[in-house]
């Protein structure tokens, strides 16, 4: 594994655009910017990344159409740098599959830890082979409603809080996801969450399942977040 990024920054205000690659780069990771979003869509091409830094105030094109659309290419790192620190905005960037959503003034220390934890997992993930023909054989769970359907026909009603938690999983299955997020999307973003009511809701819903003979697919990676294990329906 290296320990560098292929980096790309979509910033319109060119001096903060070019202090980010200036210090980037002397973190070792290959670096380039563009002010607007078509910009960075016919650089793309030419020059593939592994992580993008996006603002949201981008002329044309903004920065919310950009997360929606990489999140269909492939698996980008994708981190938020913005102003607009409201509730709304924070939700919808990371719905749409931001992994971090950082409010200006960035502290480049903090971007420069979010980067290296996203680079990990975007590594790791490219390390994990795929999955077997046998595993593929024992089915999936599958999601419907308020019910979590285990591979053997086994079904889980889920609470309104439960089926939040699994909903966001479920969507990202395969991925880690920071409790932080988890903590935004089912309770409304906070200065400072209080990731533990997400640890009590997943408590809650494994003592569930064990009721019913169920083992839940959630696992949690020590640090990182959570991630629902799942091989494509």
């Amino acid at each position: 594994m290296t320990n560098t990024a292929k980096v790309a920054i979509i910033e319109d205000n060119k001096d903060l655009r070019e202090e980010l690659a200036f210090f980037l780069q002397s973190k070792g990771h290959q670096v380039w910017g563009q002010g607007s979003a078509e910009n960075f869509w016919k650089q793309l091409h030419s020059q593939p990344v592994d992580i993008v830094l996006i603002d949201l105030g981008l002329p044309g094109e903004d920065g919310f159409s950009v997360i929606e659309y990489l999140k269909t290419l492939g698996h980008y790192g994708l981190i938020v740098m913005t102003a607009r620190g409201g509730r709304d905005d924070r939700l919808r960037g990371l719905s749409l599959g931001a992994d971090y959503y950082m409010v200006k003034p960035v502290n480049f220390a903090d971007l420069a830890e979010a980067i290296a934890a996203l680079w990990r997992r975007i590594q790791q993930e490219s390390a994990t082979p795929p999955a077997s023909a046998d595993t593929k054989s024992q089915g999936s769970w599958v999601l419907e409603g308020q019910t979590l359907c285990s591979p053997n026909g086994k079904q889980l009603a889920l609470t309104s809080q439960e089926f939040k938690l699994i909903d966001a999983l479920y969507r990202n299955r395969n991925e880690v996801c920071n409790k932080e997020m988890l903590h935004d999307l089912l309770f409304g973003y906070d200065a400072e969450p209080d990731t533990h009511r997400i640890d009590v809701i997943l408590n809650r819903l494994r003592t569930k399942a064990r009721q019913h003979a169920i083992q839940l697919p959630v696992r949690a990676v020590f640090g990182k977040g959570l991630v629902l294990l799942n091989p494509d329906p």
